[in-house]
C-alpha cells in the first residue's frame, strides 16, 4: 500500500551521500484519498495549517486505522490530514526540510533510516511509538508439513536452505519503495550473516552468497504490501509471503516470525518542530489518547499490530513469545549499500516492455511530457534490466530494445535515452494490437528467472486494429506463464479510464493516475512492480 515515488539514480546518489492537552471537541476523520493499493491521492496534499487538524505525512498502509482515529474524535477532537508516501520519500522530504510548514507530524512504520540522517534529528520535536509489527513470512499451510518445520522454530537459515535446496518461493515488496521490503531486506541479510550489533558492509560482504540465492527465490515483487497480497491470491506460484506480521494475519498463511531474530516496525507518531504550538498540543492529545487501553485493544484487534501497552493483550492469533530485535545497519551506507546491491546484484533481473502511444494526438506538447519522462527514467533502470520501447500509432513503429551491461550499464541507458528522444507522433491507436505484440515479444524470450510486466502509457481511446474483445480472448488463450505478465496502464490526457482498469484487471496489473500526480511520477512509481 505505500506509495514512494522513487528518486532517480542521480537524485538518489545525491541525497544519500548528502535513505499530544485535549482542545475543542471536533469530529475525527482519516481523510485525504489514496487509491486501492495506494496509488496517487485523488486531489492533491491539502498542506494549509487549520486549528484542530494535524498534517500528517504518513504510510499509506495506516488508512486501516480509520475506525481506531474515528472513536479518537470523541476523546481528543483532532482531526488526521494524511499526505501519503513510502519511507525512503517521506525521510527526504523531513531532512531536506521540504516538509517544515507542509507538515505537522510524520507517522511512518519506522524512523530508523530517518535517524541516519544526522540532518534531520532539529526537524523532529518527538516520537511517539503507537504500536508494533514484526516483519515475517507467511507460507502455505501445506508447505510446511511438506518441509517438517514447527512454525515457532524456524530460523533464517532454514529458510535460506528451502530456498536455496529449490523447495521454497516468496513474493516480497520492493526495498526502495517499500518499508517491509526493507526492513525483509535487513532482517535476511542480519539472520544470514549472525550480526550481533549494527549492520556492518563486513556482514553484508559475509552474507552476500547466501543472500543471492535467498533472493533467487523471490518470484514476486510490489510496490505495495497490499497489491502483493493481491497478486499472491491471484496467481498461487508463490509458497511464501515476506511481509509484516499484521499483514499476513489476512491471507491464511502460516506465520513464521524467525527464531533468531526479526526487524520490527514500531509505527512512531513524530512531531515535527516546525509545527505550531497549537498542533504539537493536538498531537500530544492523539497519542495519549492512542496509548490508552481502550485504543491499544482497538488497534490490535482491527490491524493485527501488537500493542505497545504491557497491560493490552495481543489480538488473537498474534504469539506471545519473543524474538530478538535484528539490529539496524549502523550507517547510511550500510543502508544504501544494502539497498544497491539488492536492486542491481541480488534480485532477479526484469524484463520491462514500455507500449507507448505515438499517434497523431500526441502531437506536441504531450509528446514531449513523454519523451521528457523517460528521459528521466532511464536514471532508474537496473543492472541486468532488459527494457524495450514499443511506441505505437496505428500498429507498432518499432521495438527498441537494450539490456543493462553489469559492466558498462551507462551505456545501455544512453541508448534508451536516444531512442525516447527520437520518438515521434502520427497514426491512430491501436491499443489492444499493440499489447498483443508486447505479449508475443515477451514470449519469445527468457521469463522463468526474470520478473516480467508491461507499462501501456495512451492518451486516447483504442480507434484501430485488435478491439478489447480480440485481446482479451488472446490473452486467456497465452500459457499460464505468460498470463502472470502484469499490465500497468497510465491513465493520461483523454485516455478512457474504464478501458485501462478493465486491462489492469485481466492481466493482474494497477492502475496509475497521471492526471492528478505527473507522467514521470507515475513511471517511477511502477518501477516498485517491475
Amino acid at each position: 500500500m505505500s506509495r514512494t515515488v522513487r528518486m532517480s539514480r542521480a537524485r538518489r546518489t545525491r541525497t544519500r551521500t548528502g535513505v499530544w492537552a485535549a482542545v475543542a471537541a471536533l469530529a475525527v476523520t482519516f481523510t485525504a484519498g489514496c487509491t486501492e493499493d495506494g496509488g496517487a491521492p485523488a486531489e492533491g496534499p491539502d498542506t494549509t495549517y487549520r486549528p484542530g487538524t494535524l498534517r500528517v505525512l504518513a504510510s499509506s498502509e495506516l488508512s486501516d486505522m480509520k475506525p481506531v482515529l474515528d472513536a479518537a474524535a470523541q476523546a481528543t477532537g483532532v482531526t488526521v490530514r494524511p499526505t501519503w508516501a513510502g519511507t525512503l520519500d517521506a525521510v527526504e522530504q523531513v531532512a531536506s526540510g521540504k516538509a517544515d510548514g507542509k507538515y505537522d507530524a510524520i507517522w511512518l512504520s519506522s524512523n530508523d533510516y530517518l535517524r541516519l540522517r544526522p540532518e534531520s534529528a532539529g526537524r523532529i520535536s518527538s516520537e511517539t511509538p503507537v504500536m508494533t509489527s514484526p516483519v515475517a513470512i507467511g507460507v502455505k499451510p501445506e508447505k510446511v508439513r511438506q518441509l517438517g518445520w514447527r512454525p515457532e522454530a524456524v530460523t533464517w537459515s532454514q529458510l535460506h536452505k528451502a530456498v536455496a535446496d529449490g523447495k521454497l518461493t516468496y513474493g516480497m515488496t520492493d526495498p526502495e519503495r517499500s518499508n517491509s521490503g526493507f526492513s525483509a531486506l535487513i532482517s535476511v541479510a542480519s539472520g544470514l550473516s549472525g550480526a550481533q550489533s549494527a549492520l556492518t558492509e563486513a556482514d553484508v560482504a559475509k552474507a552476500t552468497p547466501q543472500l543471492k540465492e535467498f533472493f533467487a527465490g523471490q518470484k514476486l515483487t510490489s510496490g505495495s504490501s497490499g497489491w502483493l497480497a493481491s497478486a499472491y491470491k491471484r496467481r498461487g506460484t508463490v509458497d511464501a509471503l515476506v511481509n509484516y506480521e499484521s499483514v499476513l494475519m489476512s491471507t491464511g498463511l502460516t506465520v513464521i516470525r524467525p527464531k533468531d531474530g526479526v526487524v520490527t516496525a514500531d509505527y512512531p507518531f513524530t512531531l515535527l518542530t516546525s509545527a505550531p504550538q497549537e498542533a504539537r498540543e493536538s498531537g500530544r492529545a492523539l497519542t495519549e489518547y492512542l496509548r490508552g487501553p481502550e485504543a491499544q485493544k482497538a488497534i490490535t484487534e482491527k490491524t493485527f499490530r501488537r500493542p505497545v501497552v504491557t497491560s493490552v493483550r495481543p489480538a488473537a492469533g498474534l504469539a506471545t513469545d519473543q524474538r530478538r530485535e535484528l539490529p539496524f545497519p549502523g550507517s547510511r551506507s550500510v543502508a544504501d549499500g544494502l539497498l544497491d546491491a539488492y536492486e542491481n546484484k541480488l534480485r532477479r533481473p526484469s524484463r520491462t516492455v514500455y507500449v507507448l502511444d505515438t499517434s497523431g494526438s500526441m502531437e506536441g506538447d504531450r509528446l514531449a511530457g513523454l519523451k521528457a519522462a523517460l528521459v528521466e527514467l532511464t536514471g532508474e533502470f537496473r543492472d541486468r534490466e532488459e527494457v524495450t520501447l514499443m511506441p505505437f500509432g496505428s500498429q507498432v513503429k518499432r521495438q527498441l530494445t537494450h539490456t543493462l551491461d553489469p559492466a558498462d550499464p551507462d551505456a545501455g541507458r544512453e541508448a534508451i535515452r536516444r531512442d525516447a528522444e527520437q520518438l515521434s507522433a502520427e497514426g491512430n491507436t491501436a491499443i489492444f494490437s499493440s499489447l498483443r505484440d508486447a505479449y508475443a515479444y515477451l514470449g519469445r524470450g527468457p521469463s522463468g528467472d526474470t520478473f516480467t510486466s508491461v507499462v501501456l502509457m495512451t492518451d486516447g481511446e483504442n480507434t484501430s486494429g485488435a478491439s478489447a474483445e480480440d485481446f482479451e480472448a488472446y490473452y486467456k488463450g497465452l500459457p499460464a506463464e505468460q498470463r502472470h505478465t502484469p499490465v500497468f496502464p497510465i491513465f493520461f490526457g483523454d485516455s478512457d479510464r474504464g478501458e485501462l482498469n478493465r486491462i489492469a484487471e485481466l492481466t493482474g496489473g494497477r492502475l496509475f493516475d497521471a492526471e492528478k500526480g505527473s507522467l514521470d511520477g507515475a513511471f517511477e512509481e511502477i518501477r516498485g512492480y517491475q
